[in-house]
């Protein structure tokens, strides 16, 4: 699995992990400034992965996170049609795998 988010957010994440009820820092991947849903959106494959990065509406780079730990069956599809885990995801469990990916021009 994986998470987009603005690069803005990487010490948060490291020092936090994945909180939907910490967004703050900046809005979320499609503009948005408040949580869409109670819980992490996370990518199930690289075609999701560029997608978000793709969506990019955050005035800024964004990162790319390897998520461990969660299987398929603990994600809840949104109603826009996207995954997202309704609990948080400790440090531990998170790993930079690209940093500040430009937004799409």
């Amino acid at each position: 699995m994986f998470h987009v988010t603005s690069s803005r957010n990487r010490e948060s994440l490291f020092a936090h992990g994945l909180d939907w009820r910490l967004m703050g820092v900046s809005c979320g991947i499609t503009g948005s400034d408040a949580p869409v849903q109670a819980g992490c959106f996370l990518c199930i494959d690289e075609t999701e992965v560029n997608w978000f990065v793709r969506t990019n509406n955050t005035g800024g780079p964004v990162d790319v996170w390897e998520v461990d730990g969660v299987g398929v069956q603990e994600l809840v599809r949104s109603p826009e049609g996207h995954w997202y885990l309704p609990t948080t995801v400790p440090p531990a469990r998170l790993k930079l795998v690209h940093a500040d990916v430009p937004p799409p021009r």
